[in-house]
């Protein structure tokens, strides 16, 4: 069921509800506005005052009638014109800061089939786009809407004072204003929309190009590429000037329609003029204070660009906000765990559209045992280890982790219990030292970083880098060869000490030696934890406790490795086809496919 679009007012009441922290700079900068607003009428007042001493009285000493005045009123619209805007800006740069955490934190939350389902690029457009559309519409437009609505108010009501005649002619331009904005708001609406999108698909694109830049070169992608990002571009540049086309017919609309309020004004003014009801030093304040509502009409409609296109970013930066995070009952507490895990008749999907990836598969495995999961790519083997730490959320059958569902268990305590080596790890543009102690253990101490780099078989080539433990390794890692990375993100879980160790291919990246300096390390910190290991290469699952060989999701044998070999199954298949690779290819190191 599609929920219901929030109405504009709903959107921008919220959207206000960022800048009410910051209350009080934003009072001063609307009482700045509203003596800037003031200054305005008093400005026209002062033309009369001009015209009567200079043209008719011929008053040479206008020091205090008029040069004073004058140089106050421009003096306290400057400092309330500067004060305004600096506050504005505060506020301003402050809520976005704080939406942009708010977005942060959600993202954090959010569960991987959420994230799954967004682009990478799309989400960044949100943070650095999206958000950055938000700033005039949470606090310059409110302000511009008192600054200008006063500024005409105190005008109109002069124009009155002077001839109220004129001043309603002036006055009927309003309803035709209006009129010209409510059209152009839809329009204004449905391009910002659009806008933002091409800027998501933009993003996407600068985004996968950075991350595959290698793949790129490799493959000669240069000109599809290139290609991509010029049709995103021009996507873009599009919806831009048709955002443009339909903000600009705005100005030159309003402008018309006071072109000919302006005629019949003169036209009256001069019937006046003629039957002596109107001063020449009238008129002249008259139109300085009519000249003068141009400038406030033009900001007013350019205010409606600014609401639409800041109300379309709202629809997209809230929409990413209440988005459901993880669930998280934390019905059970608990502290360390043993790491006995049962598994019963387990079934799992991504999408109803995919299939099912997993099915009834049920498992035991002891407290402190090393099993192993094996079977052909697509076989489920990844996806049955993401479920353990809830990064999926099985379809049916149940987890047990010490007994407990892990849907009952709290996420961060369940995860506090697991520690996690996967194929491709994440590794920060920092030092080797801070890559090592991340997250919970961002606080060991240098004795227990290095201790965790030995045992992963880490600390003779992070000794050999320029600054040692000090060493920045690039984006993702990329200063140092695939092995490294890997034996970085090793020696990370290994200094976590969880009770049940997730190894998913982790030595797949390195050579035979370092895996087997790897393997004697493991040895050691193997006991007394539960480790279960996906790996393709024989040496890494021959000595486990216990084989599970998973075909199309489900669980078709167990046991152990010389158990296997004779049931003469689907594990002695996968073995006999690592055989006959070994035989025909010499010097092929040992693995299963």
């Amino acid at each position: 069921m599609n929920q219901r679009k929030p109405s504009d007012l709903a959107l921008y009441l919220r959207l206000l509800a960022y800048v009410k922290p910051y209350r009080r700079i934003f009072a001063i900068a609307v009482l700045a506005m509203v003596i800037l607003a003031l200054t305005s009428p008093a400005i026209a007042a002062l033309f009369k005052s001009i015209t009567e001493g200079v043209f008719f009285n011929a008053d040479v000493n206008l020091i205090t009638r008029v040069i004073i005045p004058i140089v106050l009123v421009f003096l306290i619209a400057a400092v309330s014109a500067y004060i305004s805007k600096y506050a504005l800006a505060w506020v301003a740069n402050r809520f976005v800061m704080d939406l942009r955490v708010e977005m942060f934190t959600r993202l954090l939350q959010l569960p991987c089939a959420s994230l799954d389902r967004h682009a990478a690029g799309s989400v960044i457009s949100k943070f650095t786009f999206d958000v950055t559309q938000l700033k005039e519409a949470g606090t310059n437009v409110i302000t511009t809407l008192v600054r200008d609505t006063l500024s005409i108010i105190g005008l109109v009501a002069w124009m009155a004072y002077v001839n109220w005649l004129m001043a309603t002619i002036a006055l009927i331009s309003g309803p035709f204003i209006l009129f010209i904005l409510l059209v152009i708001r839809v329009r204004l609406r449905r391009m910002s929309g659009f806008l933002q999108d091409s800027m998501a698909e933009l993003h996407h694109v600068l985004s996968e190009a950075i991350a595959s830049h290698r793949i790129i070169k490799i493959f000669a992608g240069r000109k599809q590429e290139g290609e991509k990002f010029r049709q995103r571009a021009n996507a873009n540049r599009r919806f831009s000037m048709k955002f443009t086309a339909a903000s600009a017919a705005s100005t030159p609309a309003i402008n018309m329609i006071t072109a000919i309020v302006l005629a019949v004004i003169v036209y009256v003014a001069a019937a006046h003029a003629a039957a002596g009801k109107i001063s020449v030093a009238e008129f002249n304040s008259f139109f300085a204070a009519l000249l003068m509502l141009l400038s406030p009409l033009r900001r007013l409609a350019r205010v409606n660009e600014d609401v639409q296109r800041g109300l379309a970013a709202s629809e997209s930066v809230f929409a990413f906000i209440d988005q459901e995070i993880e669930a998280d009952n934390s019905a059970a507490a608990t502290g360390r765990l043993t790491g006995t895990i049962e598994i019963r008749d387990l079934g799992f999907g991504y999408n109803e559209e995919g299939g099912p990836v997993l099915q009834n598969v049920s498992l035991n495995i002891p407290a402190g045992q090393s099993i192993a999961i094996v079977g052909p790519s697509g076989s489920g083997k990844t996806s049955l280890v993401n479920l353990i730490p809830r990064f999926y959320d099985n379809a049916a059958g149940k987890i047990l982790v010490d007994g407990h569902d892990i849907r009952d268990l709290s996420l961060s305590r369940l995860r506090e219990n697991i520690a996690l080596v996967s194929q491709e790890e994440a590794l920060y543009n920092d030092t080797v030292r801070n890559n090592i102690a991340y997250g919970g253990n961002r606080d060991a101490s240098m004795e227990q970083v290095v201790t965790a780099a030995r045992r992963a078989d880490a600390l003779t080539f992070i000794e050999a880098l320029e600054n040692g433990f000090d060493t920045v390794i690039g984006n993702d890692g990329s200063r140092l060869s695939g092995g490294q990375r890997q034996r970085i993100a090793l020696a990370r879980a290994i200094l976590k000490d969880a009770p049940i160790l997730i190894l998913d291919e982790a030595t797949s990246a390195l050579d035979a030696e370092s895996e087997r300096s790897i393997q004697r390390a493991l040895a050691s910190v193997k006991q007394n934890k539960t480790c279960i290991i996906i790996a393709h290469r024989l040496s890494t699952i021959e000595n486990a406790d216990h084989i599970f060989v998973l075909e199309d999701g489900r669980l078709v044998e167990s046991g152990t490795h010389s158990q296997l070999i004779t049931q003469n199954g689907a594990y002695t298949r996968l073995y006999d086809q690592e055989k006959s690779a070994e035989t025909e290819e010499p010097g092929f190191e040992r693995r299963l496919p």
